[in-house]
């Protein structure tokens, strides 16, 4: 039996083929470019039980993966996260079943390392030597630590308010750093002209076929950890989207290869700031595609993507599981990320808390019912923002002494 059952790339958009041993990028219609199986072979060959038995990492889905060889495979043992029961914050919000799949444990701190692991183990195995890839700073940060791995150049650019550490990471990796007083958008102009020009390979969002790969990992866990019975609403902080696609493109597997009985997927909610929400307002239209949000802003910096795009793929991810988008403010967004620390004693980013903050207003307006099971993702761990909160706290003389 061979390491990974892929079969070929599909565009989703005009159904067009490529193949998966050759460097691909998006379909010539423009369209970012999905991973297939040959699932019928994988249903033969591996079982629920079988993959209970491996590794605990992502990597124990290898035949769902799109690396062949086994040699090729780049990896700091990330994936498998823990699944948390939330009983203090689920019973102050009126969701008893309340969980989350908290990210912020995988290496580099963030959910980007499981794209990062997939993305670039892959290009190794295409041959790839230089990468360049704009980012918020978690997905640069990652994939510049694992190209270092991999041997495999890496040239980021991010915005100049993007979080400090995700510079250092990056800079300390050896990868070449470049800073742009603007958006991720303004990065990705420069990406792709560094890219045209050098002929590197792009690693941007949904640019190349794979990081998604990685990402569908948190799909199959929270299957798989939840015993195999889905919950009834996933909630997941949307920049890119590159993971609320992954999930589903993973529920769909699992549907696929019965791995799940359930025939009504969960109800997937992708969440916004309401300071860069185009996703949110393209769903509130009923549109397939957003349109550019001009001047956005929100200190939840990675989900601060103007235009999406995988938009498209997002939103049908949303409507065919009877999904929804919401934007949160800022101030919801950090009152729920004290509420999380206070209450459950976990601090969590800024991205994560959104998903609370979303699901807070769900279950108020009644979408979200009190005996349904809720899964939020955390996708980093809050100290990778430290800039985040204001702390002000007294200076003590060594003489004084504290009084209650």
């Amino acid at each position: 039996m061979t390491y990974s059952m892929v079969s070929h790339l599909t565009c989703p958009k005009c159904s067009e083929t490529y193949d998966v041993d050759t460097v691909e990028q998006l379909c010539v219609c423009g369209s970012p470019l999905l991973v297939d199986y040959k699932l019928d072979e994988v249903k033969k060959h591996v079982t629920k039980e079988m993959i209970a038995g491996r590794e605990q990492s992502l990597w124990r889905y290898h035949e769902l993966l799109p690396v062949k060889n086994v040699e090729n495979k780049v990896s700091f043992e990330e994936g498998m996260t823990p699944i948390l029961s939330l009983p203090t914050l689920g019973k102050e919000i009126g969701i008893p079943h309340l969980y989350i799949k908290d990210e912020g444990l995988v290496p580099t701190g963030s959910f980007k390392a499981r794209g990062a692991a997939v993305g670039v183990s892959k290009a190794k195995e295409l041959g790839v030597r230089n990468l360049a890839m704009p980012t918020n700073g978690n997905a640069g940060a990652a994939w510049s630590l694992y190209a270092a791995k991999a041997g495999v150049e890496a040239h980021i650019v991010m915005p100049v308010d993007a979080p400090e550490i995700t510079r250092k990471e990056v800079s300390i990796s050896g990868a070449h750093l470049y800073l742009v007083n603007g958006l991720i958008s303004d990065a990705g102009k420069i990406v792709g002209d560094l890219v045209k020009k050098n002929g590197f390979y792009d690693a941007s969002t949904l640019k190349e076929p794979y990081r998604i790969e990685g990402k569908k990992t948190m799909g199959y866990e929270i299957a798989e950890q939840l015993n195999w019975k889905l919950p009834d609403v996933i909630l997941y902080p949307t920049g890119g989207g590159v993971g609320l696609i992954g999930i589903y493109k993973a529920l769909l597997e699992l549907q696929e290869l019965g791995w799940i009985k359930e025939t009504k997927l969960p109800r997937l909610v992708a969440v916004q700031s309401d300071g860069c929400a185009p996703i949110v307002k393209a769903f509130e239209e009923g549109k397939m595609e957003s349109e550019f949000w001009e001047n956005s802003t929100t200190h939840a910096f990675g989900i601060n993507v103007p235009k999406a795009i995988g938009d498209f793929l997002v939103l049908d991810a949303i409507y065919q599981t009877d999904g929804c988008a919401l934007a949160v403010s800022e101030e919801e967004i950090r009152a729920s990320q004290r509420e999380v620390a206070s209450l459950e004693g976990q601090f969590i980013c800024p991205e994560g808390a959104a998903t609370f903050a979303a699901a807070k207003t769900l279950k108020e307006r009644g979408w979200i019912k009190e005996e349904e099971r809720v899964v939020c993702l955390n996708t980093g761990l809050g100290i990778k923002y430290p800039d985040a909160f204001e702390v002000d706290v007294p200076t003590m003389e060594p003489f004084e002494r504290i009084e209650y």
